[in-house]
């Protein structure tokens, strides 16, 4: 075979590259002593460094949060979507926890009640979005009032959505001006006088 160049090449039969003819026995004795093909990417690789070669490339790893061995091209989709033991959040209460206790801990927590301030009757959380359309005492209760509702807030056709961060909001907000009016206090009351006075 000839290169752009004119030169004449080989195609070595170890590693299948093409060498020019000059060098092609030198390359032949140089490529079969020092180098070996990969038996999985093929690629090759310095037979002193075949090790870890694989090690680093190929070998399957172990997951932190499960300890499961999982191949190393779906490691990433494993943490991110299929361990057991990632961190997922509760859509009522936003409260992280592994994913396998996600469904028995939305059970209980879908099943706790809020107070609906348009009709006064308490509401399941996982019945929210479904008593927010049909509330009697909501002015959300028209088709065309129901168009005002942000698509995220709709939810996914079972009843559920994410809760409002608003009421959580207001309530961080308050929780964090008791505590720095507590600090405030607190530093008046202990407040060290001078030795000298």
């Amino acid at each position: 075979m000839a290169t752009e160049t004119g030169e004449i090449t080989i195609v070595c039969n170890h590693c299948d590259r093409d060498i020019p003819a000059p060098n092609i026995d030198l390359h032949r004795v140089h490529c079969a002593r020092n180098l070996e093909k990969c038996k999985i990417c093929g690629d090759m690789v310095p037979k002193k460094h075949a090790e870890e070669h694989f090690l680093n490339t190929h070998a399957p790893v172990p997951c932190s949060m499960c300890k499961e061995t999982i191949d190393r091209e779906v490691f990433n989709s494993h943490t991110e979507e299929i361990c057991p033991k990632r961190m997922v959040t509760c859509e009522f209460c936003e409260f992280p926890l592994p994913a396998v206790d996600l469904a028995e801990h939305q059970e209980v927590c879908g099943n706790r009640t809020e107070l609906c301030y348009q009709c006064n009757s308490y509401v399941r959380l996982r019945e929210t979005y479904n008593h927010e359309t049909k509330c009697p005492g909501s002015v959300l209760n028209t088709v065309e009032s129901s168009r005002r509702i942000p698509r995220a807030a709709e939810g996914d056709g079972n009843g559920r959505r994410r809760r409002d961060n608003g009421v959580s909001n207001k309530r961080l907000f308050f929780t964090i001006a008791i505590t720095g009016i507590a600090v405030l206090i607190g530093s008046l009351f202990f407040q060290r006088k001078p030795e000298g006075s």
